[in-house]
């Protein structure tokens, strides 16, 4: 990409273009799709707030791994959630919170869900709407990456990003960032995860669930290990995406949030200073 030097001198480095429209418009779109996702999707989780491992779930089966109940006690009622056997008390939070001033037996509470009230049938149209939205943004991210370079360039690490590794990590636990046109191994890796890994896994284990497609394709839940491991599949990626932007937005911070605002939505990024110089104020 061209890049232009700034007015100031080396001591700020260059203005490079990092991101394409393509780049950035997919970010975005995915960002708004991902959002309605998640809390959609605990909405519907709250319908069922069991997860299973199996083709079948039920009380003749003892195959649970995770599940938020809440139950009467002598204290008064109380929620819990059981994580491989193990049980923890998570009232107020999880199995049992509060709405309106009342106590409600549910799995995530009314501020974590869209609807905010117990409404499976909306819940499940503005899941599955925005749940195409992705597969097309993510088909279309696709496309322009491999035409334009960006795929190979920023996504796919090379050998001599892998030999860099432990200093890259070295470095984000010291905070020491470099700013460069090039994404970094740690981010390549972090990127490729999510978007050659995580959404493709989401989006299997999403069509995996689906009585129409199991009807389309009866091998897809068998090779995933059942509708329900699909179901408990598609919660731990949407944990991990959790995870990733709560690290992905602590690093904008630490790095730079304004460098990184104005390149993912004008695409022009600073870069650092050049050798020799020490690195200047954003």
């Amino acid at each position: 990409m061209a890049a232009t030097s700034d007015d100031r001198g080396p001591l700020r480095g260059a203005l490079v273009y990092r991101q394409s429209a393509w780049t950035r418009l997919t970010h975005w779109l995915w960002a708004i799709s991902l959002f309605f996702l998640l809390l959609t999707g605990l909405q519907i989780f709250n319908a069922h707030p069991t997860l299973y491992i199996g083709d079948q779930s039920g009380f003749s089966f003892d195959n649970a791994v995770l599940s938020m109940r809440a139950e009467n006690t002598p204290d008064g009622p109380a929620g819990y959630t059981t994580i491989f056997g193990h049980r923890f008390d998570t009232t107020g939070v999880f199995g049992l919170s509060e709405w309106n001033g009342q106590l409600y037996q549910r799995g995530f509470p009314e501020w974590a869900t869209i609807p905010s009230y117990g409404d499976l049938a909306t819940g499940r149209v503005i899941h599955f709407f925005f749940a195409w939205l992705l597969v097309g943004t993510l088909l279309v991210w696709l496309i322009a990456s491999l035409a334009n370079g960006h795929f190979r360039r920023d996504i796919v690490p090379n050998g001599r990003d892998m030999r860099n590794l432990g200093r890259d990590i070295a470095d984000h636990i010291r905070l020491r960032f470099h700013h460069m046109r090039d994404y970094s191994v740690l981010q390549k890796l972090a990127y490729a995860s999510v978007l050659v890994i995580m959404l493709p896994l989401m989006i299997l284990t999403g069509l995996g669930m689906s009585p129409g497609m199991n009807a389309a394709l009866p091998w897809l839940p068998e090779l995933l290990g059942g509708r329900q491991t699909a179901r408990t599949i598609h919660f731990a990626v949407m944990v991990l995406l959790v995870g990733f932007f709560v690290v992905h937005i602590l690093m904008i911070l630490a790095a730079g949030p304004l460098n990184e605002m104005r390149s993912i939505v004008t695409g022009w990024y600073r870069t650092g200073p050049a050798p020799g110089h020490s690195e200047g104020e954003e």
